[in-house]
């Protein structure tokens, strides 16, 4: 027995081992709260379960197009355009079993061994493992507390080499939370203007969870010279509570749809039918909805980031959107051997969290504050018994 070169360059993801993990402590009667997973903990809304009910009565459940039925597409689109501001075709639209997946695919489709993507640190954990299940190789755009996690635009010019093949960009982003405004994209499209053989993946999967009041701001909109080599992920899981469902879009350059959909038609084939006709009615149905979780998301927010802050050797900033804080625990990093020693004895008092180094940070972790306040507080509770 032997394990294949491919899987051999990733490693299992520890957001899942630590929720994991946390599970199996609560069924041995522990008292476990876990912060580990980015989940919203709102019931998905009636008209999607009852679009799911009524497309198991009639019997929907059966093989659908591999890249999603035309009425899915169709709304994605409508989705795009009414939230995102992208104006594309059904024909450039592909629906896939989560935004992860459609990740997995595009780079798949397009990195070769060797090949180069510039990702953002602290980054979402499976953006490196699949570029190195690629085979290509990451490149780390360090970003810093002090500038809320994001990156400038010469701060890209500096790390494009002759390689690189893609740029990853992620607003709201996880496991930060950064927001990019409308000035800052336009300055980073500046300098993808100057390099036409590099791709972006812009994953907004956050983008209703935004607290800035400003719109939601992405690059494919702001640069439309530019959307024949921008792929827009999207979904469902975050906004509308359907992480179950399993259910991913995305948008792009036909031909990357085209590519995307043949290697899905042998690794996976089509998206579940129920959830297809589920994530319909999220996206054509009503939205209002939105800003009441919008609402008590922030409320959560500020409950977190006070409480934290609040503990010697730890800080936060305050993020823009999302559902996460990533903490700083440097100051108290000489009582632990490292970040996942500090999550191991968080979990021990009986908090689940994620590590800054699953993140490609370090000296921290990061909370999911997608969990009702009761929760929320008496975990800070825990962690500064712990802390202390």
């Amino acid at each position: 027995m032997h394990i294949s070169t491919a899987l051999s360059r990733i490693a299992p993801s520890q957001t899942t081992a630590m929720t994991d993990r946390a599970t199996q402590l609560r069924e041995e009667g522990r008292d476990v709260i876990s912060l580990s997973v980015g989940e919203p903990d709102f019931d998905t809304p009636p008209q999607v379960v009852a679009a799911a009910k009524a497309a198991l009565d009639a019997g929907q459940t059966k093989y659908t197009p591999v890249g999603g039925t035309s009425r899915l597409k169709q709304a994605a689109a409508l989705h795009f355009a009414r939230d995102l501001g992208i104006e594309v075709p059904a024909s450039q639209v592909t629906v896939s079993a989560g935004g992860k997946q459609a990740i997995f695919h595009a780079m798949l489709a397009t990195v070769s061994e060797g090949d180069e993507v510039i990702v953002p640190s602290p980054w979402w954990v499976s953006y490196p493992e699949i570029i190195h299940f690629a085979g290509g190789k990451v490149i780390p755009l360090h970003t810093h507390a002090k500038d809320n996690f994001r990156f400038t635009a010469a701060d890209l010019e500096a790390q494009i080499g002759p390689r690189t093949q893609w740029v990853m960009l992620n607003s709201p982003g996880n496991p930060t939370g950064a927001c990019y405004p409308a000035d800052m994209l336009l300055g980073i499209g500046e300098v993808l203007r100057h390099h036409p053989r590099i791709m972006v993946l812009s994953d907004d999967i956050y983008a209703p969870i935004n607290y800035t009041g400003a719109p939601h701001a992405t690059l494919a909109n702001l640069c439309p010279d530019l959307a024949d080599r921008i792929l827009t992920i999207s979904g469902v899981s975050k906004s509308h509570a359907m992480t179950g469902f399993r259910i991913g879009v995305a948008a792009g350059p036909e031909w990357l749809i085209k590519a995307m959909e043949r290697l899905q038609s042998h690794s996976s084939g089509n998206p579940c039918s129920i959830s297809q006709a589920a994530a319909v009615a999220a996206f054509e149905g009503p939205q209002d909805f939105l800003d009441a979780w919008r609402e008590r998301f922030r409320v959560r927010r500020d409950l977190v980031v006070s409480a934290i802050n609040a503990i010697p050797g730890l800080s936060t900033p305050t993020p823009d959107g999302a559902f996460y804080c990533m903490v700083d625990a440097a100051p108290l990093m000489a009582r632990f051997e490292d970040d996942k020693a500090l999550a191991l004895h968080l979990l021990e008092h009986g908090v689940a969290i994620v590590p800054a180094s699953a993140f490609g940070g370090r000296n921290g972790f990061r909370i999911s504050f997608a969990a009702d306040d009761a929760k929320l507080a008496e975990a800070c509770r825990r962690i500064a018994g712990a802390l202390a």
